[in-house]
């Protein structure tokens, strides 16, 4: 592999952070685009002892304050200890454990099998989002590649699967941006110290993600295969003439268009800043990312469902693949997750 040590890069632009990736000393009057009586709800309930889970999550359903979505989102998925007093060692303990098996992973000498996940890896990473072009960044994409590689090394029973790349993303980004601030899809380096911090966030919170899904990257993706089969029974529940619409262009029609729906968790047919606004629901729910995220797709589906039944197989098929999502808002997003 080339290029497998850190890379070391300065800049001293960042914004001051403390150490959960908040930035420091922010009023309630700069945050853009959260009301301030939500923002001090959210801040009231970082700021107990022992956080309360759940009103957390109730109070994030509708989304979280941009300012605050990396250290919430670390609650959320139970990376970051809802005991305050807990917080900063086990961000230490659990950075310093991701730093010091990076050598031991990343670099160790290679057979076979780990040098085509290096290789399928390293192919799905410079293929990244169009609508972000912090993602072309090399370094950036040497750091994904680690991330990526030493959890599928570390995870023999599912191993690296085509999909996986994509739920890495809006972690990083939404780390990042906690460091960096509002401009860095503009940055050209990245402070080695915070590269290694975000990269250690991501790692175990994309790993713990993948443990609440992790039958959908198994042998024959079982998980995937359910959620496809529970789309098509929720369709014909909803909008039965246009699922029977398509069962009756072809059988298969629903396994071909939306087994990328959800091994990419639409990724691929929503723009990334948005996904990250949905992710803010979808870490709510309890099982957001399987069960809440079929009914997001029918509600996609019923959006377009009179053009949809009017279309043929190629046009319908193109149509899916290519969905009109690009000039949406997050109000569009927001009235997709309410319909849900």
């Amino acid at each position: 592999r080339n290029s497998p040590k850190w890379t070391t890069m300065t800049n001293n632009s960042s914004p001051q952070v403390n150490r959960r990736g908040e930035k420091r000393n922010v009023n309630i009057e700069e945050s853009v685009g959260t009301p301030p009586s939500k923002l001090y709800k959210f801040r009231k309930i970082l700021s107990e002892a022992h956080l309360d889970i759940e009103n957390l999550r109730k109070l994030s359903w509708s989304g979280v304050p941009e300012e605050l979505r990396a250290t919430i989102w670390k609650i959320l998925l139970g990376y970051l200890p809802t005991n305050q007093d807990r917080q900063e060692s086990t961000l230490d303990r659990k950075r310093q454990e991701y730093i010091d098996c990076v050598p031991q992973y990343f670099d160790s000498p290679e057979d076979d099998y780990e040098r085509g996940v290096y290789k399928q890896i390293h192919k799905d990473v410079i293929r990244p989002d169009p609508t972000c072009p912090l993602l072309k960044n090399e370094t950036v994409q040497k750091s994904l590649e680690r991330i990526l590689y030493v959890w599928a090394i570390r995870h023999p029973a599912t191993g690296y699967v085509q999909g996986i790349n994509d739920l890495l993303t809006p972690f990083f980004i939404v780390f990042l941006k906690s460091f960096i601030g509002p401009n860095f899809e503009q940055l050209d380096t990245i402070p080695l110290q915070t590269l290694e911090i975000v990269e250690a966030d991501c790692y175990w919170c994309v790993s713990k993600l993948l443990d609440g899904i992790q039958d959908n990257y198994t042998f024959a993706q079982p998980g995937i295969q359910r959620m496809v089969f529970r789309l098509k029974e929720l369709l014909y529940r909803i909008d039965g003439p246009l699922a029977k619409h398509i069962d009756q262009l072809d059988p298969q029609f629903f396994l071909q268009f939306s087994f990328r729906w959800m091994n990419c968790l639409l990724m691929r047919e929503i723009p990334l800043k948005l996904i990250i606004r949905m992710w803010d629901t979808y870490l709510s729910e309890s099982d957001g990312f399987s069960t809440f995220h079929v009914y997001v797709c029918v509600s996609l589906l019923q959006k377009w469902s009179d053009k949809m039944r009017r279309m043929d197989y190629l046009d319908l098929f193109q149509f899916l693949q290519h969905l009109p999502t690009l000039d949406w808002t997050v109000e569009d997003v927001e009235m997709l997750l309410s319909e849900a």
